[in-house]
């Protein structure tokens, strides 16, 4: 498992030149795309010019391109993010014990709420041009991505198997090989499909990210989004239609050209003794292994890699007194965990003067029943996603040939809008008369019950081959088969896709126990609601008490309920 590279030697033998000058047009259009979609992003703007936006469905490729290109740069800063965030984490309790409770903070911020705090900042930075507003849009979907691919791979980080961890001591690997040569690629396959969990919910909010108010002034910038969002308008069901049918044409093109030769490749770094029968397959990585100019390229990238490792490597050997694992200070543990403690206190204080000269502290009472009712229904619609998905999602997982069939599939439904079903939900409660409280609840989920099944299905497809071949010959079955081996086998990636779900859960509520269709609006007992309408009616007190106890009920959750079922996972339920 360690000494596996990144870039494998080429396995198919090259077939000449003629693959590479099939491949140059194909580049070549890449890169023409990515240049002109960058710079129609950076043309100079002036805050309030109406942007042209049109439902002509001949513009769609265009607003597709444009989606897209934000949607991967977002992609790129949600990864970086999430190498940089899980592997101080998970090495560093000093760290962990700040940056795991910021990330719950961060997660169940609504994403909305970033928007309103960033464009001003972003259109001050580059005045006079679009890329103020374009950094906007994508840092909104960086926070709708971001969060569940630090999670993933942190949670990854924590259960490397402990031989490979000993491995790596013998081999005196340094931070930076250990990263790279172990656990990245362990992580590989369990971050790949939440990168793709990331894109398709980073889907959800374009129409927020790509339709702006900023400065009394309106700003649509041209993409799927807006243009879903300018057919709501015009409530234009025909171009909504198109909207969803480029959508569907885009998940397709990325997912075939950038995510399943992704997953081909990275099947490499399974935990197993021997290879997978069935390991999934890629036309285009098959392509690209026998050209002789991609060949070249990767091993140009490992070269650099290997030069990387020597640079940061160990300046000592397994004999010298510096191998010697060093005890953290005792002292300064405990005066972190005093300033810790300190500055919650001076939280909770901040937070109590604030209840007792803005609100009140019957306002405070009330708002925390509201939170109790959202929290009721999180934890029922989250238990009912998960005994529908997690037979679902380890079917998949361990049929890596049904896997390749539905993967575009899976994500198309996980990128679809969920807000585009409201209006349904709306007119069908009307119509049959039926309880708010209880029927806008699942609106909650549609869109956040995908990271429950995108990460089972991670969980699954990385068990061992030998483990499915030990629980074949034992003969277990039934009840007995799902308690010993498939449960144990998912349990640590569920909890990753537990967590996002919960925080996406609590964030959807805002605008599923609060939903508007023309003159018709369905509110919903709950804390999402109460900050829906606070903002309608721009009480900001209000709407700063109501993030405030929504971001303690999901550190809350996170602390007694996620935690300490990251750590049975930890303990117990790991390979």
């Amino acid at each position: 498992m360690i000494d596996k590279r990144f870039f494998p030697r080429q396995v198919v033998e090259s077939s000449g030149n003629r693959w590479d000058w099939a491949l140059l047009p194909l580049v070549l259009g890449v890169l023409v795309l990515l240049a002109w979609g960058g710079s129609q992003m950076a043309r100079p703007y002036q805050v309030g010019e109406a942007l042209p936006l049109t439902l002509e469905p001949a513009y769609l490729p265009y607003y597709l391109l444009r989606t897209t290109l934000r949607m991967f740069l977002a992609m790129g800063a949600s990864l970086v993010f999430a190498c940089a965030f899980a592997a101080i984490a998970a090495k560093y309790r000093a760290a962990e014990r700040v940056m795991v409770p910021l990330l719950d903070i961060l997660q169940s911020i609504p994403i909305l709420g970033f928007l309103s705090i960033t464009v001003t900042g972003f259109i001050a930075l580059f005045p006079g041009n679009l890329f103020g507003v374009e950094c906007a849009a994508i840092f909104a979907i960086f926070t709708s991505q971001a969060w569940n691919m630090a999670f993933s791979l942190y949670q990854s980080l924590r259960t490397v198997p402990p031989e490979l961890q000993e491995a790596a001591s013998v081999f005196q690997l340094s931070g930076w090989q250990r990263f790279w040569r172990l656990e990245l690629p362990f992580a590989m396959p369990g971050l790949l499909w939440n990168m793709m969990m990331s894109m398709s919910g980073g889907w959800f909010f374009v129409v927020a990210s790509e339709a702006i108010s900023v400065s009394n002034q309106n700003i649509k910038l041209p993409g799927v989004g807006s243009y879903i969002a300018l057919a709501i308008e015009q409530r234009n069901l025909g171009a909504i239609g198109f909207a969803i049918g480029g959508m569907l044409v885009g998940i397709v093109l990325y997912d075939q050209l950038f995510f399943r030769p992704l997953l081909a490749w990275a099947d490499k770094f399974r935990f197993e003794e021997g290879s997978s029968e069935t390991a999934p397959t890629s036309w285009l990585l098959t392509w690209m292994r026998r050209t002789d100019a991609m060949s070249a390229l990767a091993s140009r990238i490992v070269r650099l890699l290997e030069r990387s490792f020597l640079v940061f490597r160990l300046r000592f050997d397994g004999t010298s007194i510096r191998a010697r694992r060093q005890q953290g200070s005792k002292v300064v543990e405990r005066a972190w965990d005093a300033l810790l403690a300190a500055g919650v206190l001076i939280a909770i204080w901040q937070l109590g003067s604030f209840i007792r000269a803005e609100v009140g502290w019957g306002e405070f009472a009330h708002v925390f029943v509201l939170g109790g009712i959202t929290m009721l229904r999180v934890i029922v619609l989250i238990a009912l996603a998960a005994l529908v998905w997690v037979p679902i999602g380890i079917w998949i997982g361990m049929n890596p040939l049904w896997a390749g069939r539905l993967q575009a599939v899976a994500q198309f439904l996980a990128a679809f809008p969920a807000n585009l079903m409201f209006p349904v939900a709306v007119v069908l409660i009307v119509k049959w008369h039926l309880n708010p409280n209880i029927w806008l609840s699942p609106l909650m989920v549609l869109g956040t019950q995908w990271y429950l099944l995108f990460n089972v299905i991670a969980g699954a497809s990385t068990v061992p081959t030998e483990l499915r071949y030990a629980a074949h010959n034992l003969g277990l079955t039934g009840w007995l088969k799902w308690r010993r081996y498939l449960l144990p086998a998912v349990f640590p990636s569920f909890v990753t896709g537990a967590i996002t779900a919960s925080g996406g859960s609590w964030n959807a509520s805002i605008v599923a126990e609060y939903v508007t269709w023309g003159d018709t609006t369905l509110q919903a007992e709950g804390l999402g609601s109460y900050i829906a309408h606070m903002t309608a009616i721009g009480d900001f007190p209000r709407i700063a008490l109501g993030i405030g106890v929504m971001c303690v009920f999901v550190m809350g959750m996170n602390h007694f309920v996620w935690r300490k079922l990251y750590a049975l996972a930890e303990d117990r339920m790991h390979f």
